[in-house]
C-alpha cells in the first residue's frame, strides 16, 4: 500500500508555511486563474473565431447528412414504399450512417486537435507572462487559484495577466481575401 501524498498540495503548504515564518507583511502573493486568463485573451478569441469559421463548411455538410439520414427513417417508417424500394432504402440509410458517423468522429478529432494546439501555445505564453508580472510587481509567490481554497479578491491578477498576455501578444487582424 502506498501512502503518497499528491505533490502540488504540499508544495502549496509548504510555500505558504515558509511565509507564514518570514513574516506576511514582507512577502507578496498574487492568485491567477490561468484557464480563465488564456480564455479571455484576444489571441484564443481570436482563434475561436478562426476555428468556426475553418470548420463551419464540414458542420454543415455533417448537419445535411444527418437531415438526409432523418428523411431515409421518415421514407421507412411512412409505410408507401414497396418491398425492394424498403431495402434500398434501408441499405442507403446505413450507408449514410456510417459516412456520419466517420466525418463526426474526424470533425471532433479535427476540432480537439485545433483547440489543444491553441490552448497548450496560449498556457505557455500565460505562464511566461504571469511569471514576468510577477518579478515586475514584486510578487514572492503567485499561486494558481484552482490550487487555492480560499483567497481575498484583491490577491486575484488574471484580468492583469490577461492585460499583460494581449500587450505581449497583439493579434493582428487576417488578411482580406482577394
Amino acid at each position: 500500500m502506498s501512502f503518497r501524498m499528491p505533490v502540488r498540495p504540499l508544495l502549496v503548504c509548504s510555500a505558504l508555511f515558509v511565509i507564514a515564518h518570514g513574516g506576511l507583511a514582507q512577502s507578496k502573493v498574487a492568485v491567477v486563474n490561468i484557464q480563465a486568463a488564456v480564455f479571455a485573451t484576444a489571441e484564443v478569441k481570436k482563434a475561436d473565431a478562426q476555428m468556426q469559421v475553418q470548420f463551419k463548411p464540414r458542420q454543415d455538410a455533417i448537419e445535411a447528412l444527418r437531415k438526409e439520414i432523418e428523411a431515409l427513417s421518415n421514407q421507412l417508417q411512412s409505410g408507401k414504399l414497396t418491398a425492394q424500394q424498403e431495402n434500398d432504402v434501408t441499405a442507403l440509410g446505413k450507408r449514410r450512417q456510417t459516412e456520419f458517423q466517420r466525418q463526426q468522429d474526424d470533425f471532433n478529432a479535427d476540432v480537439q486537435a485545433f483547440k489543444e494546439d491553441v490552448l497548450q501555445k496560449s498556457a505557455a505564453k500565460m505562464q511566461a507572462v504571469v511569471k514576468k508580472l510577477a518579478e515586475d510587481k514584486g510578487y514572492d509567490l503567485v499561486l494558481e487559484a484552482s490550487s487555492a481554497i480560499f483567497f481575498k479578491n484583491a490577491l486575484e491578477i488574471t484580468v492583469d495577466a490577461t492585460a499583460a498576455y494581449d500587450k505581449a501578444n497583439p493579434v493582428t487582424a487576417a488578411p482580406a481575401a482577394k
